[in-house]
């Protein structure tokens, strides 16, 4: 099996601030391999050293010669001028290239440059290259290949940037983050291509779920080491305490083994005899084995809900639309006391402004909010997350609190509050800018529940933040005391915090499930097994070999099409040119047989064509 990539002694660090010692790994054909560690550890940038993008201490990276790579940044960009069609087919590929420049002659009427580039595609064989491209696109849902990027919402980037990614048929391909602001009917999209794909693959994502059903090895950076699991998440988890276990068990002997030797190192006398010092050193070894103790650092997230009443909030008949969008239509509902709701949907059917609209950012069109008065809300939001970079991390607490009410907990001071965060007392005075996406992320969280919220609004709270924060974010909101309604893409983590649901459907039509995201996913899939036992039934009543489906005509096709009608109508005319010709009584016998032999091949040449026409009038017929 070939070895696509090979990392040896990799070391990065910023400052003092070490990332990863002497690492390496390699990654081989058809291997997909999942990155895990916490934030701050350096995941995003060892990615962005593979891509060429970032500077290391020693080691080396070594791909395999030819090697065709795509790489998804977590945050890509793209130039806002450009359309969507030009970031799309943003490559350095000849043909995804040549494809761009035919889809732009198209989408401009170009003709001439279309004669230029039909010759080129046939000779590059760019025809079935296209129609994967049109297929990616098509499932990504990229339908307006002109409008600008700087359009775009988050999640139609990602998806562009993605689109950009796949068309170039990479052999290994790099993903930061590729689910985050994917909704989960693309999530699950790419989870399947990814499956069925031969490509090789390193990715960064928080979905365990994706890690759990695409990754067959788990690489994990720990305490700036690196360890790998063959095999999937599930996998990862089970050998991962086996090896803390183990490891924590080799300390503890290192330890009692260390005060033996340490009473035999005070008994020796200062001239120590040479056949001692071999002991002596293995005493110092055994020092530093003993010093090994982990240092499990946990977000602990601790704070009091405020008392909530049993009246929380009433929706009465809330219509909203922007344009001919129509978001909500005619929804009614009464939330109780302790709920925890779980909102999923696809991009664009209106979740987020829902939430705005019950917190009063936003009016709806008609009908009313009416929420309780001892509600207290936290809202944590994508756009919510807007420090000043120049700020202390202390200062972004404090401006907010000196001192945090924790209840039965106590109180705590700012700095205190902020180690529940992870946030050590060198870092807190650390500015802003100098924190990772991850670690800024867990800053905001914290800005939100420093004020004892009762009914905290997540809006996509999982993007950024590590795998231990995620389980520890679970586990504070199934304990919480208050009201919760969360969106999230992460099915996972909807599945540990909800117990229903709300699907936003589209068209303003908004669907209450009582279970987790599972629960309604095999409910879906049960729904669909009538249909497809109809779709069954309407296929055995078809003919042999007939498929019942309506493709549409390619350009290839059409273009044929078109010159036919003009190919018929010139044969047609030469065919009556000397149809007259023979009628006109000349006496040149050997013209007169040259024209019957021309005559015959044009009526064989005018049937094959006519026939050919005919199949293609049935495709743009839709028969």
């Amino acid at each position: 099996m070939a070895v696509f990539l090979q990392v040896d002694q990799l070391t990065k660090r910023f400052g003092d601030l070490w990332l990863f010692d002497a690492i390496s790994f390699s990654i081989a054909e058809g291997e997909k391999v999942g990155l895990i560690a916490p934030n701050g550890s350096g995941k995003s940038t060892l990615l962005t050293i593979l891509n060429g993008n970032e500077d290391f201490e020693t080691g080396s990276v070594t791909f395999q010669k030819g090697l065709r790579i795509g790489y998804l940044s977590q945050t890509p960009f793209y130039s806002p001028e450009l359309t969507i069609l030009q970031a799309c087919f943003n490559s350095n590929n000849e043909t995804v290239s040549l494809i761009a420049d035919y889809e732009e002659a198209i989408a401009t009427e170009n003709h001439a440059e279309l004669e230029r580039l039909l010759p080129l595609m046939d000779h590059l064989q760019a025809w079935d290259y296209e129609q994967r491209i049109k297929q990616i696109l098509s499932e990504l849902k990229i339908t307006h290949y002109d409008q600008p990027i700087a359009e775009l919402s988050g999640g139609q980037l990602k998806r562009v940037a993605l689109a950009n990614v796949l068309i170039s048929e990479p052999e290994l391909l790099i993903l930061d983050e590729p689910t985050n602001h994917l909704d989960t009917e693309m999530t699950e999209w790419l989870e399947d291509y990814l499956n069925r794909s031969r490509l090789s693959l390193l990715m960064v994502t928080h979905d365990r779920y994706f890690l759990d059903r695409v990754c067959n090895r788990i690489l994990e950076i720990d305490q700036r080491q690196l360890y790998s699991y063959k095999g999937n998440f599930s996998y990862y988890l089970e050998k991962r305490e086996e090896r803390l276990l183990a490891q924590s068990a080799e300390i503890d002997r290192a330890n009692n083994l260390l005060r033996k030797e340490l009473d035999w190192m005070r008994r020796q006398p200062q001239a120590r005899a040479t056949k001692a010092k071999s002991r002596i050193e293995a005493f110092y070894q055994l020092e530093e084995k003993a010093k090994q103790q982990r240092d499990e650092k946990e977000v602990k997230l601790a704070a009091k809900a405020s008392y909530i009443g049993n009246k929380i909030f009433e929706a009465h008949h809330i219509s909203k639309r922007f344009d001919q969008v129509r978001l909500v239509n005619d929804f009614n509902y009464t939330f109780t006391r302790y709920e925890k709701m779980g909102i999923v949907g696809n991009n664009g059917t209106g979740k987020s402004t829902f939430l705005k609209m019950l917190l009063g950012a936003i009016s709806p069109d008609s009908g009313t909010f009416d929420v309780g008065e001892t509600v207290k809300f936290g809202y944590y939001s994508q756009e919510g997350m807007q420090f000043d970079e120049q700020m202390k991390v202390i200062d972004v607490v404090r401006e907010i609190a000196e001192v945090i009410d924790l209840g039965k907990e106590g109180k705590l001071t700012a700095s205190q509050f902020l180690q529940h965060f992870l946030f050590e007392p060198e870092t807190q005075y650390n500015f802003v800018y100098k924190l990772s996406g991850g670690e800024k992320r867990r800053l905001y969280l914290c800005t939100v529940l420093m004020g004892n919220p009762n009914f905290l609004i997540l809006d996509e709270p999982t993007n950024d933040l590590d795998i231990v924060t995620l389980n520890v974010l679970e586990t504070y909101l199934r304990q919480f005391k208050g009201c919760l309604i969360v969106v999230t893409h992460d099915r996972y983590f909807m599945d540990k915090v909800v117990d229903h649901i709300l699907i936003f459907e589209g068209d303003g039509i908004i669907r209450d499930f009582p279970g987790n995201y599972t629960d309604y996913r095999e409910w879906k899939l049960l729904q669909k097994q009538p249909e497809k036992k109809i779709e069954n039934k309407e296929a055995k009543s078809l003919k042999p070999g007939r498929a019942e489906y309506k493709r549409k005509m390619s350009f290839k096709e059409r273009r044929e099409y078109d010159m036919l009608e003009a190919e018929i109508t010139a044969l047609e005319t030469e065919k009556t040119t000397l149809e007259d010709v023979l009628n006109s009584g000349t006496n040149d016998e050997q013209l007169l047989v040259a024209h019957s032999q021309r005559i015959a091949e044009l009526i064989k040449l005018i049937d094959e064509k006519s026939m050919r026409w005919l199949e293609l009038s049935e495709i743009e017929n839709g028969k």
